[in-house]
């Protein structure tokens, strides 16, 4: 159907509105740059002849080519000579324009002809179009081989004979858009790779495998990052690691490095490297040809000036440094900062959780501890104290005041120490440093221990050589350091020796205590100055301490520009070395006294003292042969003869704890009522409750060798001990370990300080139970056998009955058939297997 032609919407006929002359030069005006060359080129010297003798097809071609915008180029004649327009001069040719106007086509792109000529072929054979997209071309338009990527399509050329005479190729450029996707992908992959870590060692993980992913653009990287003078390799891509560009470590300091990293810190801007001829033989990546030439980049340090690394990149052979390409790599280079400043920040946030945990740790380690050490003096002190005030008297003498008199020395000696340390902490402890005879002072401090050693059975050796000069040292910090060291050695050594040496070392004096006690494991040696530390599970003459003796004598010696180191061997024992400079040059000059002067004895040596002799067996205070007593039973073989049976009716207690003034104490209180036998640790009341059995056991938890719950545990595994009654003392406070005690198996929890009114009522009330549970036992073992019995000897009348041929039976008062024998069941017509209730 056709539309009207008054119709609005009716098509109109098109007539051109100027017709080209045919055959006139003037058919190609126009075109710009291009059209004019054209026009202007003696085309004679080619196969398409002049001008005039084109062919209608030919000239509307050329017109159709330089009158349009699109890039284009077309080829005509027996050796194709080369047309293009203005778009595709300022797109692809670079500097072979105008050159490549009316050249061979074989000539214009020699370098990609094998690629392109087959095309060319086809269309020329057979007339069909081609099509390629993003098609990577190797052009030699600037000067250098270039990585290009084109999309294009060959079209045939038909003449007025109707015959192919040449090719029409329509094309774009697509260079910038694959580069750009394909860095792009880079770094998307890069930003992704770093999102998901957290550790250093996963950011450069992530580095290495996303940088591999694109060796067209980064033939290869070395990412370094700094360590104060050092440049470390942290990850590659591309290279081997151990090849000569490839150094693992590198120094910041010098400039014959392999890569001028010394100029990247000083210029702290990125820097070009020519490394064609420097490296020898490099990794192509993904080309067949080696990088000429690498990128250097810092990797900058958020806030700082000095960066934390450097990105060495590998540039592509086939592309020139621009902008762009720089921008490229500077982004990567960014991403790797970001990510490692990530980690490091991460790190460094759970190195802070660590050490507020660690330090929460010891502050509750400190804490579970000092009650301890607080909670002991104060029941040895309270205790006695209660008892003098009990009686009409009210007064206290004999063994309790000196027992009173101990702990508060001891008490004393621990609130000083935490004093000291408090203050050393907040920096508000002085000193005064005064020369001092140091031999002599040494060797007066430590024959203050010479009685503890002998009662040891130690061999005490003291040797300190006269000294050239006099020490600077603050003599109370001076007897703090002595005797702490000593002290310790002396805890933990039970047999061989305690040295103590002072050599003259030349420009410094040294102080070495030396034991062969039972040494520190290797994994604490480390932390054996840290305060509140402890080693946990080691044999010693007592687990009391707060565990700042050791930090406090590292402090000290910190204040005198000394120092302190320890050498020790598990079970062989251990050395300290302490090391004093000459001189006070070194010392604060408004802290040296002028002279030596006379310094007042602190009362802290008798503490040290006190506290050594009550860790020794048969402990006697200083005024005891004037006023005899009892000996310990510990050591007396008497003692055992408490815990076998008597014909008293007191019953036998064991009392365990490794605090001699705590077992002389309690025992006191306890042998009014009971046999009480007593041990200094866990594994000795183990023996002696394995071949006495006692009635109740008990025990302090904080002790040497074996704790109170360990000795509880092996006691509830031993059958002839299962049953005995155990009642832990504690100075550990609280629900917490309170249920951790009777969780534990233990019959009671009993907290220190403790009155004696409620230590005797609660050993009493445990020892009546566990009678009364024992007699009852009796009792149902008595029953049981009583009743094993009494079926034996109904079985046996039973047996009689059922021989018997007589007519027998049993009956209740109400007539209910409780029995019938074989003979009466046969009478009545019953089997064996029948209810006698049918009768």
């Amino acid at each position: 159907m056709h539309r009207p032609k008054n119709d609005s919407t009716a098509l109109r006929e098109v007539s051109p509105t100027h017709v080209l002359p045919a055959n006139r030069e003037d058919t190609l005006s126009g075109g710009g740059e291009l059209g004019a060359r054209i026009r202007a080129y003696d085309w004679s010297k080619t196969s398409m002849g002049p001008i005039a003798s084109w062919p209608q097809s030919l000239k509307t071609a050329v017109r159709i080519l330089i009158s349009s915008r699109y890039a284009m180029w077309m080829a005509w004649g027996a050796d194709l000579p080369f047309l293009y327009n203005d778009t595709y001069a300022q797109m692809s040719l670079g500097k072979k324009h105008p050159w490549a106007l009316g050249r061979p086509s074989r000539e214009v792109w020699a370098e990609i002809w094998n690629e392109i000529s087959p095309r060319i072929s086809k269309v020329m054979d057979t007339g069909e179009s081609t099509w390629d997209e993003g098609l990577l071309l190797f052009l030699e338009r600037n000067g250098y081989t270039e990585e290009t990527y084109h999309t294009f399509s060959y079209s045939p050329l038909i003449g007025d004979d109707g015959l192919i005479h040449g090719l029409f190729c329509v094309v774009m450029e697509e260079t910038e858009r694959v580069i750009g996707q394909r860095q792009l992908r880079s770094l998307r992959s890069l930003d992704a790779g770093l999102s998901a870590r957290i550790n250093e060692k996963d950011v450069l993980t992530a580095i290495q495998s996303s940088l591999n992913t694109n060796q067209r653009d980064l033939p290869f990287t070395l990412t370094y990052l700094f360590d104060g003078t050092k440049a470390r390799l942290a990850c590659a891509t591309g290279i081997a690691l151990g090849h000569v560009a490839a150094p693992k470590v590198m120094d910041l300091t010098l400039e014959t490095e392999v890569w001028p990293v010394c100029n990247l810190l000083n210029q702290k801007v990125s820097s070009v490297v020519d490394i064609g001829e420097r490296f020898g033989a490099l990794p192509t990546g993904a080309w067949e040809k080696p990088p000429a030439q690498a990128l250097l980049v810092p990797i900058k340090k958020q806030g700082q000036d000095t960066p934390a690394g450097m990105l060495v990149a590998a540039l592509n052979p086939y592309r020139q440094l621009d902008a762009g390409y720089s921008g490229f790599v500077d982004l990567i280079a960014g991403q790797i900062a970001a990510g490692i400043a990530s980690a490091r920040a991460y790190e460094e946030e759970r190195k802070r959780s660590e050490a507020l945990a660690a330090i929460d740790r010891a502050k509750t380690a400190f804490f579970s501890n000092v009650s301890h050490e607080f909670r002991t003096p104060l029941t040895l002190m309270l205790g006695p104290t209660e008892d003098a005030l009990a009686t009409t008297e009210k007064s206290l003498r004999g063994e309790g005041l000196e027992t009173v008199h101990r702990n508060q020395l001891r008490l004393l000696k621990l609130v000083n120490a935490l004093l000291d340390f408090s203050r050393l902490e907040a920096g508000r402890i002085t000193a005064v440093y005064r020369p001092t005879d140091l031999c002599a002072n040494t060797m007066e401090l430590a024959s203050l221990f010479r009685s503890a050693m002998e009662r040891a059975g130690i061999t005490y050796i003291v040797q300190c050589a006269p000294l050239g000069q006099p020490v600077y040292v603050d003599h109370e910090m001076w007897e703090k350091i002595v005797l702490n060291l000593i002290s310790n050695a002396l805890k933990s050594t039970f047999e061989g020796y305690i040295a103590v040496r002072l050599t003259d070392q030349g420009n410094h004096v040294e102080l070495t205590v030396e034991d062969t006690g039972t040494g520190i494991p290797e994994q604490d040696i480390g932390h054996i100055f840290e305060r509140f530390r402890r080693v946990e599970n080691a044999r010693r003459r007592t687990h009391e301490g707060s565990g700042i003796g050791l930090a406090l004598v590292h402090e000290l010696l910190a204040m005198h520009g000394g120092r302190i180191t320890v050498k020790s061997q598990t079970g062989k024992g251990t050395r300290f070395t302490v090391t004093l400079p000459y001189g006070n040059r070194h010392l604060p000059p408004d802290r040296i006294a002028t002279q030596n002067d006379l310094v007042v004895p602190n009362t802290s040596r008798e503490a040290f003292v006190q506290e050594a002799l009550s860790w020794l067996p048969a402990y006697l205070a200083p005024d005891f042969l004037a006023h005899p007593a009892a000996p310990d039973d510990l050591d007396s073989a008497a003692s055992l003869n408490l815990l076998t049976p008597t014909t008293e009716e007191k019953a036998r207690v064991l009392l365990v704890d490794d605090n001699r003034d705590m077992r002389e104490y309690v025992g006191r209180l306890l042998s009014s009522r009971f046999h009480v036998a007593t041990a200094g640790n866990g594994w000795q009341a183990l023996q002696k409750a394995k071949e006495y059995p006692p009635d109740l056991v008990l025990s302090d938890v904080m002790m040497p060798e074996m704790d109170g719950f360990h000795l509880l545990a092996a006691l509830r595994e031993n059958p002839s001990t299962a049953s005995v009654p155990v009642v832990l003392l504690s100075a550990r406070a609280g629900e917490d370990s309170l249920i951790e005690g009777m969780q534990s198996g233990a019959d009671d929890y009993l907290v220190k300080p403790f009155t004696a009114r409620e230590l005797m009522a609660r050993v009493g009330a445990h020892i009546k139970i566990a009678r009364f549970r024992r007699e009852a036992l009796e009792r149902e073992s008595r029953l049981k056998l009583d009743l094993r019995q009494s079926e034996r000897e109904q079985q046996r009348l039973l047996a009689v009955l059922d021989q018997s041929t007589d007519f027998i039976g049993l009956a209740d008062l109400d007539a209910r058939v409780l029995y019938v024998n074989s003979a009466a069941r046969s009478m009545v017509g019953l089997s064996q297997s029948d209810d006698i209730f049918q009768l």
